[in-house]
């Protein structure tokens, strides 16, 4: 992804659950050695439902179309990750350390241009899917 303000808009789904409006912005930023930092906020407009804050950093080994990443979230806490860029995908799975439940997930996030992505994304409890999101993620105009 370019490194700019994207803006984020979509669905939330959880286990049992109906669609609730998701909405948010990333901040995404590379430096001279291909290490990336993103900052992530999401919020549930109309919901209860607490916000959603993530703090990436991470680094896209020379030469290659792989990625690793560290990952601070706000209710899952610490996260190792790893990503793939394809010809118009990038795909990453992660798993929270040290955690009883065994939660981990996947992203996949769909370039349709070079300033917006389409995600589809999910996370796992064990071996179930306990919740989901898509949305459209547009990077704003310097």
């Amino acid at each position: 992804m370019q490194p700019g303000r994207w803006i984020i808009q979509g669905s939330w789904l959880e286990r049992d659950g109906m669609p609730i409006s998701v909405k948010g912005m990333t901040l995404v930023a590379w430096n001279r050695d291909n290490w990336f930092t993103m900052a992530t906020k999401l919020i549930f407009p109309g919901s209860d439902r607490s916000e959603i804050s993530l703090q990436y950093k991470g680094y896209l080994h020379g030469g290659e179309r792989q990625y690793t990443f560290l990952l601070q979230h706000n209710i899952l806490g610490q996260i190792e990750g790893e990503g793939w860029i394809g010809v118009s995908t990038i795909v990453q799975r992660y798993w929270v350390l040290g955690d009883r439940q065994r939660r981990s997930g996947f992203e996949t996030l769909y370039r349709l241009s070079d300033d917006t992505y389409y995600l589809s994304s999910g996370i796992l409890v064990g071996h179930f899917l306990n919740s989901t999101i898509e949305a459209s993620l547009e990077r704003q105009p310097t």
